[in-house]
C-alpha cells in the first residue's frame, strides 16, 4: 500500500513539474500616480507597493514587512494613507495615489517633510517615508492637531530606532507652519 502512494505522489510530482505555470500573464494597467498617467505591464498577483518600487522607480516607498503589519509602504490611495502592499495594483482602478516623491512641489518640501528633517525624525530613514504620507494625510484631515491626534496617526508604524517623540514634533510643528 505505501509503494503505491508513493508512486502516485512521484508520478503526480513529475507531471506537476513539467506543467506551464497556471494564471493570466501580465496584464496592461493605467495607474495615475503622483498627477502622472503610468501605463505598465503587472500579472495580477503584483501589488501596489513592488509596482511602485519596481516598474514606476518610486523606490520612496519601502517594503518593510509585506504583511501590513510595519506601514513603511503607506502611500495614499484616493487621498486616504494605505498600506501598499496590502492592495493589488489590479485593484486600483482609476483612484489617484500618491506617494512620498509626490508631496513635494517641486523643489519645495511638503511642510511636514520640512518639519521632520528639522526636527531629526528621520533617523535610519526607512520607515519615514510612511510616516510623512500618515502625518502629512492627519494635517489634511485635521490642521491642528493634538498629539494624541498625531500618535493615533501613526499608531500603525513601526520605528525600530524609536524616534516616534521626534515624529510628533516634527508634526506639530508642521502644522502650526501651514498656520502661519
Amino acid at each position: 500500500m505505501l509503494e503505491t502512494s508513493l508512486s502516485a505522489s512521484t508520478a503526480f510530482a513529475d507531471t506537476e513539474s513539467e506543467q506551464k505555470s497556471i494564471g493570466p500573464d501580465a496584464v496592461p494597467l493605467t495607474l495615475r500616480v503622483n498627477g502622472a498617467a503610468r501605463t505598465i505591464n503587472v500579472p495580477p498577483h503584483t501589488t501596489l507597493a513592488e509596482v511602485l518600487r519596481g516598474q514606476l522607480d518610486l523606490t520612496g516607498t519601502k517594503i518593510g514587512c509585506d504583511r501590513g503589519a510595519c506601514s513603511a509602504c503607506t502611500v495614499w490611495l484616493d487621498g486616504v494613507p494605505v498600506a501598499s502592499c496590502m492592495i493589488l495594483a489590479i485593484d486600483i482602478g482609476e483612484r489617484p495615489v500618491t506617494t512620498i516623491e509626490g508631496l513635494a512641489a517641486g523643489d519645495k518640501l511638503h511642510p511636514v517633510q520640512a518639519a521632520f528633517i528639522k526636527h531629526d525624525a528621520v533617523q535610519c530613514g526607512f520607515c519615514t517615508p510612511g510616516m510623512v504620507m500618515s502625518c502629512a494625510a492627519l494635517l489634511v484631515r485635521n490642521p491642528s492637531p493634538s498629539i494624541d491626534d498625531v500618535k493615533t496617526a501613526v499608531s500603525g508604524h513601526l520605528c525600530r530606532c524609536g524616534t516616534y517623540p521626534h515624529v510628533f514634533a516634527a508634526t506639530l510643528a508642521a502644522a502650526k507652519a501651514s498656520k502661519r
